[in-house]
């Protein structure tokens, strides 16, 4: 049986190429870079090459980018960064209710040390109203901090908006993009935004790698403390393969990204058209159109999200019903809490995300496949009995 890998915004498969350029960086260019011998100097070189172009993808210079090892990294090194150096000016943050976990507990870590902290709401479509962000500025406020797009269910924020929001008042904006960087454009003087996260594994680059963005004079104490790597704000001898990898994967997002994101807009749009249309009471979750390109989350009512996951898997089908990072907690997504669906909706969702080798072949045995899926479940549903 032919299994089909739906879940590329938990992780992607770390693209060949990639691989392919990592190698020699376990082996033969060995080197600490912190040495100034020639062993040294040529894995330096690799992490300056790789700067470079992160940088370059994203319209930012080269000593802006510092590597982490990940996206839950350069997210708790933006909000803490921030938070501390600048706790004299203020102690007031905002941020989103449907935000990644690794934003949600640093904010929680900082109330605990006597920050405030703003939740906005969303609308029923998962979008933040940059007029509540700009409500909920105070003489206090040092930092905003919105993803630029939401993992579980797709929707794409008004950043740009926000981010002159948080210029005009004089407050750092960091946005978590790890679903976005490498899947359609992103400039950070476009979206002024000060700060940006982003991970390797979400554009088929290695697990344990990712950046984090800092627009050049922004007020920030180091994540970690040690040696003088990464201009003294994250010490610890780099991950050099992985920074390499990073890099190649950004190189190849470069190359391939429009006419990826046009085709995965397509496969998207036929997948959720199937499934509204060949399963009654089903709903999608987050914005119609600005959404990403490969993301689809629907709700099915009266079945259970993890029933119907399981029954794909063994079908050889591989999706989720959420964020990986809460896969196995059984409270309902908080995202889609947030959009107003009941715990029952929520619990019934399931997301399939698309990526570089998803074809037609792949869409249509879903929509074969989960309607079968359904309508056994439905006939064993106390959900439904209960209507």
């Amino acid at each position: 049986m032919k299994r089909i890998y739906l879940d590329y915004s938990a992780t992607t498969p770390t693209h060949p190429e990639v691989v392919k350029a990592m190698l020699p960086y376990f082996t033969d260019v060995f080197g600490n870079p912190s040495s100034i011998h020639s062993y040294g100097q040529e894995a330096k070189g690799a992490i300056e090459e790789a700067r470079v172009k992160v940088a370059d993808l994203i319209g930012a210079r080269g000593e802006e980018i510092i590597f982490t090892s990940g996206g839950t990294e350069a997210d708790n090194f933006a909000l803490k960064g921030v938070a501390f150096a600048n706790e004299s000016k203020g102690n007031h943050i905002i941020t989103g209710s449907i935000e990644h976990h690794a934003v949600i507990e640093t904010c929680k870590f900082l109330e605990r040390r006597g920050f405030l902290v703003t939740c906005l709401p969303v609308d029923e479509y998962g979008l933040i109203d940059p007029g509540d962000v700009k409500k909920a500025i105070t003489d206090k406020t040092i930092l905003i901090s919105v993803m630029q797009a939401n993992n579980e269910m797709g929707t794409i924020e008004p950043i740009a908006e926000i981010g002159r929001i948080a210029r005009d008042a004089g407050i750092y904006f960091h946005t978590d993009a790890v679903q976005v960087v490498g899947h359609i454009p992103v400039d950070v003087n476009e979206l002024e935004v000060d700060l940006l996260s982003m991970s390797a594994h979400k554009l088929y680059g290695p697990k344990g790698v990712g950046a984090l963005y800092i627009r050049k004079g922004t007020k920030l104490i180091p994540f970690m403390h040690g040696g003088d790597q990464e201009r003294r704000r994250r010490a610890s001898t780099e991950n050099i393969p992985g920074i390499v990898g990073l890099g190649k994967a950004v190189e190849l997002a470069r190359q391939e990204m429009g006419e990826e994101a046009e085709r995965l807009t397509y496969l998207r749009d036929q997948l959720i058209k199937g499934l509204l249309e060949r399963i009654d009471h089903t709903c999608l979750n987050g914005h119609p159109l600005k959404r990403l390109p490969n993301n689809v989350n629907v709700s099915v009512d009266f079945v259970e999200g993890e029933s119907m996951l399981l029954n794909l898997d063994l079908e050889g089908i591989c999706a989720s019903t959420g964020s990986a990072c809460s896969s196995s907690s059984l409270e309902p997504s908080h995202v889609l809490l947030a959009l107003g669906l009941s715990p029952e909706q929520a619990h019934g969702s399931l997301r399939f995300s698309l990526g570089k080798w998803t074809g037609e072949e792949e869409i249509e045995r879903v929509l074969e496949i989960l309607p079968r899926i359904v309508a056994k479940l439905r006939a064993m549903s106390p959900l439904l009995k209960s209507h």
